[in-house]
This record gives structure tokens, sequence and C-alpha cells, in this order.
């Protein structure tokens, strides 16, 4: 079986420890990043070993009969697919999300974002749940892990492609957590409502970058979560906008956000005079990747 022109054949006699290296070192020659820990994940999911079980059956030979299934998602990653894709899922905030081609796959790094808006939240006053909208949810992470860790909040979500809302939906469900979606473009779906947090990861890479991604990123993951318009930063724009839409601004907002941008995105909110505290939070390298406004009232 040939996948994109890639071809690969696992060794006669191998064990489970020795088929992973030698999975490993070919992703490595087709140029795929990480290739030991894209080798160690996929073994994991072609064999159905987690944890313990999976270090004690290392040294095991490599059973026959799921020789043609690793074969195949080895094929897959070498051409470029990712591993997400391929075994469809990814962890997030400890909470494991059905990925597909039709939504992006969630990152480490919005985890500091989650982690902000309700750090953020929580100099709020009191007085009621909370009512929370994420903004281009994607596989629906965002939402999700705000609900499971403030339960007693109200935690919506929007998103235009229907593709993606149907992941999203089927995420929230099989999680067994409490979250409204709506379609449409950004905020227009919450058009007259009065939402006391509004939290968006929304498409922020120039249009001009993203011939120039790492292949896993530009050939595979929905470029309309990818595209920000020609400086990136069109998606941010609309929805300082499309505020003009809601009874009065949130009280918390907060975006992710590319390279370089976070000067920009935090001059936005500064403009536009709602919140009273403009934050920026680094990513785990240091760099500033979310800025957040808050008005304590």
């Amino acid at each position: 079986m040939n996948r994109d022109g890639v071809s690969y054949t696992l060794s006669d006699k191998h064990n489970i420890s020795e088929a992973r290296r030698e999975a490993s070192s070919f992703l490595a020659a087709a140029g795929v990043q990480e290739p030991d820990s894209n080798a160690e994940l996929l073994i994991r999911h072609v064999l159905g070993l987690e944890g313990a079980a999976y270090l004690a059956a290392l040294r095991d030979p490599f059973p026959r009969e799921k020789k043609e299934a690793w074969e195949e998602v080895i094929r897959r990653k070498a051409a470029g697919e990712p591993a997400q894709y391929i075994i469809g899922e990814q962890e997030f905030y400890g909470l494991t999300f059905q990925v597909t081609p039709a939504v992006l796959i969630p990152r480490p790094e919005t985890e500091l974002l989650v982690e902000a808006i309700v750090q953020q939240a929580d100099r709020l006053p009191a007085g009621g749940a909370l009512y929370a909208a994420d903004i281009g949810t994607g596989s629906g992470a965002i939402a999700a892990a705000l609900k499971h860790l403030r339960p007693n909040w109200r935690v919506a979500a929007s998103d235009i492609s229907p593709d993606a809302l149907a992941v999203a939906q089927g995420n929230v469900r099989r999680l067994g957590l409490d979250v409204a979606f709506k379609q449409g473009n950004l905020l227009e779906p919450f058009a007259g409502e009065l939402l006391d947090i509004v939290v968006s990861n929304p498409p922020y890479i120039p249009a001009d970058v993203i011939a120039g991604l790492q292949p896993e990123v530009r050939d595979y993951e929905p470029r309309t979560a990818l595209d920000g318009g020609p400086d990136g930063l069109a998606p941010y724009r609309e929805m300082m906008a499309q505020l003009a839409l809601l009874p009065q601004p949130p009280r918390l907002i907060g975006f992710e956000l590319g390279l370089g941008q976070a000067a920009d995105v935090a001059e936005m909110l500064r403009a536009a005079g709602h919140w009273q505290d403009i934050v920026t939070v680094p990513d785990l390298a240091g760099i500033d990747r979310h800025v957040l406004g808050v008005a304590v009232r």
C-alpha cells in the first residue's frame, strides 16, 4: 500500500521497541519534526496500549496482525499528515477531544489563555453565574475547558463552520458538559446577548505566510482556521467592530495571537476604552501570545 508516494514496510522479526525505533528513523529521514514522539504516539494507538501496559510490552514481538495498520499510519505521517488527525484525538487541559481536518488541532499554549481567563474572571465582582462565549470554537476545546473548570458558568460557543460545530458538539457531549453552540461569523450569533466574557483563538496567520508553514499545518489543517487576512489582524478588527451588536461590551475579553501581534491587539483593546486593565500573557517560550482586557465592574 502506498500513500502520496511514500513507501514504508516494517522489517521482519522486530519487537515493539525496535519497530518504534525503525519508524522514528524513517520519519526523521522523511523530514518529520519530533519523529520519536510521533512514532511512540502512533504505535501506542495502533497497539491500543497505554502507560504501564505499553512499557511492559516493549520487548514483545510486534504483532503480525497489526503490521499493515502500523505501516499505513507511518506512511501517512511521513507524507505530512498530523498524528492527531491520524489517531483522531488530542488532549487539551486534561480532557480528550476528537479532532478531524474540519478543526484546528488544540495547542498547549492555548491552555494558558484558558488559565488567564479563569484567573481574571475571578477578579470580577460576584453577581450570579458568568456568561462566557468562545468565538471560533473549532473542536470546542476552550469552551469545554472553561465549563470543566467553572461548572457554574453559562458557556456558549460559535463557529462559522457547520462541520467544526459538529465536532465540537460531539466533544462536549462525550465529556458530559453543558455548552451551547451557535453557527455564524464571530460575534454575530450573540447579537443582543449580554456577555460577561468573550474569548477567542481566531485565525491570525497573515495570508502570504501560510505557504511557508510546515506541511502538517499548511496542507492539512483548515485554512479558514489559519488565514487572518493580509496582516493576520482582520478577525480582531472585525470582533472589535461587532461589539456594537452587544448591549454592552463584555467585562472580560481575551485573545490568542500570532507572533508579533501583541502590541497591535493590546492597542485595539486600549483604544476601545471599555477595559480598565490590559493584560499580556506570554506563552511557554516567553513570547507574548495572549492579550486580555479586564473591566472590574
